[in-house]
């Protein structure tokens, strides 16, 4: 046991080292038994990346820095940090999540978006979308500047929605947080522009909207369409000149195909999809973001009974629609909807996807290139010189045994080591 810790600590300084080297441009060097090639889904066996000012210097290069700090991960798998295109880190659900609106502050999902951030990173999820409002936009800023320990965020602030639907807050009394365009409550196709406009003023860098009703709100049917074609089109048009993509949240069928045809570059959960909307998502390369493994992980006793009874209705046809997309080959980006169960269980959804039907490479490339694209981010989502060096590394094979990836034992962000995990002893270097 001695032995064991005193080997685990020269690591742990090792690594602090090389965060120092990092930090004064010096080069950090990370060895594996293996590489995940996100591009090609192909396996690399003996993995040498370089890392230095905060970006991957080389890969398996022919020569290493002279002056560079070592560390070898052993028999492990390094791969691109993950990405999530759906979560929520300023909550999550609880008994009280239905009255939180009218009890908590911005202060608190701030305090909150940090506390569910940090568990996020350290599960591996270096980069997510996020639609946590004012409060994400303000932790993506933290943590571009260093402040924070979080993932790097693609905030979309306030979800736009219809009066009284899913993305405006109902069940209270007249008068209790009424929202306008400034909170995302739109309607028709001026408001909508204006609302996207507003959004993007204050730091939304992707549109999130309700194309149909939802589960955890207490307003009508699950499936029902919300927004119209009309509306959306506005929607999509008026983000474009912006430079900012749309995500349309969406269960039914209508509201999906309204989604789809207006533009939408993802439908988020796309519960129940029909042959036609799988065909035109493939045409126009629209991505699903399936959410799915919520349907395992999520808590139904903390629902409202009319919340249970839509989510009990919905989830399993979500399910069933993910297997036949799996199996139709509609574009695929990985989503959560973390917060809706507890954070930091990010990777639970690729077994799932796994179970469905996809291989394990694709699995993987769902929350890497494929997210990296419908994030329309460049400079993430695989291993190659110029990137991002954000890195993370799972014990073992992931092609082998996709559950590794729910395991992850060293997180490197921006050349910073925030997770380092030894003979199950768990470091935070410079956290």
């Amino acid at each position: 046991m001695k032995h064991c810790f005193f080997a685990a600590m020269a690591i742990v300084l090792s690594a602090g080292s090389a965060l120092a080297q990092d930090a004064s441009g010096g080069p950090t060097v990370l060895r594996a038994a293996r590489m995940f090639d996100a591009e090609s889904g192909q396996m690399i066996s003996d993995a040498v990346v370089v890392v230095e000012n905060g970006r991957i210097s080389a890969v398996n290069p022919s020569s290493l820095p002279q002056n560079g700090t070592t560390i070898d991960l052993g028999d492990a798998t390094l791969l691109p940090g993950f990405i999530d295109a759906h979560t929520h880190l300023t909550s999550e659900i609880g008994p009280a999540s239905f009255t939180a609106a009218v009890t908590q502050t911005l202060a608190d999902a701030a305090i909150s978006s940090v506390k569910y951030g940090g568990r996020t990173v350290r599960a591996g999820f270096t980069t997510v979308r996020d639609f946590g409002g004012d409060a994400t936009v303000a932790l993506g800023h933290s943590v571009e500047r260093g402040d924070v320990i979080a993932p790097r965020i693609i905030p979309s602030r306030n979800a736009l929605g219809i009066t009284g639907g899913h993305c405006d807050v109902t069940g209270f009394a007249p008068g209790i947080l009424e929202g306008g365009i400034e909170e995302g409550v739109a309607d028709g196709p001026w408001e909508v522009a204006a609302a996207v406009r507003y959004q993007i003023k204050h730091g939304a860098k992707v549109i999130k909207t309700c194309a149909t009703a939802g589960v955890l709100s207490m307003e009508g049917p699950v499936g029902a369409q919300q927004y119209s074609l009309e509306e959306l089109q506005a929607m999509v048009d008026e983000a474009s000149r912006h430079g900012v993509k749309v995500a349309a949240h969406a269960h039914g069928p209508e509201g999906i195909l309204a989604a789809v045809q207006a533009g939408v570059a993802s439908i988020e959960h796309g519960s129940i999809l029909t042959d036609e909307i799988m065909a035109l998502m493939t045409e126009k390369g629209t991505y699903l973001v399936p959410t799915t493994y919520l349907v395992d992980a999520i808590n139904l006793d903390v629902l409202p009974p009319l919340v249970r009874s839509k989510a009990e209705t919905i989830l399993p046809l979500a399910r069933e629609s993910l297997r036949r997309a799996i199996a139709a080959g509609v574009p695929i980006a990985f989503g959560t909807d973390a917060g809706v169960y507890t954070h930091g269980q990010n990777a639970g959804e690729f077994s799932i996807y796994v179970q469905l039907g996809m291989s394990e490479a694709e699995a993987l490339r769902t929350a890497t290139v494929h997210a990296a694209d419908l994030l329309g981010v460049d400079d993430r989502g695989r291993l190659e010189s110029g990137l991002l060096a954000d890195i993370i590394a799972v014990p073992g094979n992931p092609l082998e045994d996709i559950s590794t990836t729910e395991n992850v034992t060293f997180v490197m962000l921006g050349g910073r080591i925030v997770k380092y995990v030894v003979d199950g002893m768990e470091t935070v270097v410079g956290g």
